[in-house]
């Protein structure tokens, strides 16, 4: 989650502060690039480029496929479209049964009326199926499928089908004919020059959507389109705007979930309206002398202002038996006789089962936004000693690299909740649960030492730091699936 906090004070600009930063420091080493592959399970190799980057590219296996099946641009680019821009999957289908390969892409050159008798069709007029306009016979126009209409009429679907936002999928007039209209025929017909632009927005958007190896960029008002040639669910970081995403499904990154669950999970998430009242409160009563505590941290390892107890928010436990040998309240303990109980009982259960991991899931999110203002307290003190000549922003720079690799580490603990739910009971589901257990006992002795940087010794959080991201390489390599 990158730091939206700003601080007008110094010259630390937000970008960065944030995890996606963290991401970055270990690509820009030459040296150490070779080996990410290996090191890193999240790396894959990806490149941004403008638009005119993307439109050469496109342009390229246009101008291959209609020069090695000798068609127009205009029927190559529909073809590859179509085809997920498989140049030799076309074409190997191509020589197989081009007249099928052509109809079913729904492309042919436009088919004009018959005018075998030349001599008699000079100055013959015909009635236009749509506007019923009796017409020239040379101002009509057809696709493969020989439904002719006026290009008057052709001019006003383009029209209607353009506002509406369609594009490459803009059809024949003819009622059920669903033969598609070639970029060459629809520019050839529309005149208006703003509708001619946006087609070809529409149209240029199309064509990427539809191609495996590009994926837009989806931060806000970004014109950046990213290409990788082994497409995965991977991290994908913006070059221009910082925005990272899950370069698949071009969602907010979510490994190690995958692509399908996360989406079911955020579907649920939507409609379980009966979480909101659950998790709603956000003050909880001190299990020794029940005062009611506020959270105002992003660490779960709280201590009550009032008896100092140590307890955990989540689970209300005293906080030693939480230690690093097994971080119990991640865990949700199934009910082994849930079977044979009544509907009523299965259903409870079922909502008990999500509440715990949806509670567990937000509390993450909602810790993401509390370190996010430890952060910005960390470079007020920081500040605040370099002008007291109490060190350079170098000497204080291991702070900074503790809270951006906290927020890692907790993005990812939030997203392995939606991972656990959807997991079958098993060997392999102990296995996920007890690495994050020891990620998320890890992450919380971090956020603990940071909220206490003052009184933390340098090479300790440092230690801290190498345990935390350890942990959080070794979940990922073991269950990262793409």
């Amino acid at each position: 989650m990158s730091v939206d906090e700003d601080d007008s004070e110094m010259d630390f600009s937000e970008d960065d502060c944030g995890y996606e930063d963290y991401y970055n420091t270990a690509e820009d080493c030459d040296v150490e690039q070779i080996d990410l592959y290996k090191t890193d399970p999240e790396y894959f190799a990806f490149e941004c480029l403008n638009v005119e980057q993307v439109e050469r590219l496109l342009n390229e296996s246009v101008e291959m496929l209609s020069n090695n099946l000798q068609i127009t641009p205009s029927l190559a680019k529909m073809l590859l479209h179509n085809h997920e821009w498989g140049c030799l999957t076309i074409t190997a289908e191509y020589r197989r049964d081009a007249g099928r390969l052509l109809v079913t892409s729904c492309v042919k050159p436009p088919v004009p009326p018959d005018t075998s008798n030349s001599s008699s069709s000079v100055g013959m007029r015909i009635s236009c199926p749509v506007c019923v306009s009796s017409i020239l016979w040379d101002k009509f126009s057809s696709l493969c499928c020989g439904h002719s209409f006026c290009n008057m009429c052709w001019a006003m679907h383009f029209e209607v089908q353009i506002t509406a936002g369609i594009s490459t999928g803009i059809s024949c007039m003819a009622k059920g004919c669903e033969v598609l209209a070639p970029e060459d025929f629809v520019l050839t017909l529309l005149t208006k020059p703003q509708l001619r632009d946006k087609y070809q927005q529409f149209a240029f958007k199309d064509y990427v959507k539809s191609h495996p190896q590009l994926r837009f960029c989806p931060g806000p008002n970004c014109q950046v389109v990213l290409r990788s040639k082994e497409p995965k669910a991977k991290r994908a970081i913006c070059s221009y705007c910082k925005t990272m995403f899950c370069f698949r499904c071009g969602g907010d990154y979510h490994a190690p979930t995958d692509c399908n669950t996360i989406r079911k999970w955020l579907t649920k998430c939507a409609d379980d309206s009966e979480t909101a009242n659950y998790i709603s409160a956000h003050t909880k009563d001190c299990p020794r002398c029940h005062i009611c505590i506020e959270k105002n941290g992003g660490c779960n390892h709280m201590q009550c202002y009032n008896c100092k107890h140590d307890f955990c928010w989540m689970c209300l436990g005293d906080w030693k038996c939480h230690g690093s040998e097994y971080y119990e309240c991640s865990r949700y303990k199934e009910n082994p006789n849930i079977a044979n109980e009544s509907a009523h009982a299965q259903a409870r259960e079922a909502l008990k089962k999500y509440l715990h991991y949806y509670e567990r899931w937000e509390n993450h999110c909602k810790s993401l936004r509390l370190e996010e203002q430890t952060l910005t307290k960390i470079k007020s003190r920081i500040n605040i000693k370099v002008m007291n000549s109490s060190g350079t922003w170098i000497d204080w720079q291991y702070l900074m690299d503790a809270a951006a690799l906290l927020a890692k580490c907790r993005y990812t603990l939030q997203y392995t909740y939606p991972y656990a739910y959807y997991m079958e009971p098993g060997p392999r589901k102990e296995l996920f649960e007890y690495q994050q257990a020891q990620l998320e006992a890890e992450i919380e002795n971090l956020s603990w030492k940071i909220e206490r940087a003052e009184s933390t010794d340098r090479g300790e959080l440092e230690n801290q730091i190498d345990i935390a991201e350890k942990r959080r390489t070794t979940l990922l390599k073991d269950f990262l699936e793409v």
